[in-house]
């Protein structure tokens, strides 16, 4: 007989089976893994709606910004108008069209010290203008332009 008979013995038959059949637990991560990373991207896109065609026009009601410039001497000027230091926050808070929610640009000369340029945003800051940016240039070409003294 090519079979053997197996033996019965009460102390192999009490004992748990030790090992864990760890390929159904892989097999069921992968699938989730796989309809997990099927359905992100879906979820992401939001509703598809189909817009409406209008024809109207841009908002043109925005003023233009108030620019105020500090040249390479220390003088300031707004709006290409020249004001001394002692009154630029005069030159800011007058004018019946400059409501305090309008942009302000600030460009100085590179060569400007920084107490200047620090002088202007206090003044401006003084005349209530909370929506301020600083204007620069992009560099031209690939090269890179040195840190300023």
């Amino acid at each position: 007989m090519a079979f053997a008979l197996r033996k019965h013995d009460s102390e192999f038959d009490s004992q748990p089976i030790a090992d864990i059949n760890v390929t159904p637990l892989v097999d069921v991560m992968l699938v989730l893994l796989i309809v997990f990373m099927v359905a992100a991207p879906l979820m992401t896109s939001g509703i598809p709606v189909d817009l409406p065609k209008v024809q109207a026009k841009q908002l043109n009601d925005q003023k233009p910004p108030i620019v105020v410039s500090v040249d390479a001497g220390g003088g300031f000027f707004v709006d290409k108008r020249e004001v001394p230091a002692d009154g630029l926050l005069a030159a800011l808070s007058d004018g019946s069209d400059n409501s305090k929610d309008r942009r302000i640009h600030v460009r100085a000369d590179k060569t400007v010290p920084y107490g200047r340029v620090v002088e202007a945003m206090g003044a401006i800051n003084a005349a209530g203008y909370s929506k301020v940016a600083l204007v620069s240039e992009a560099p031209t070409g690939g090269a890179k332009s040195a840190p300023a003294p």
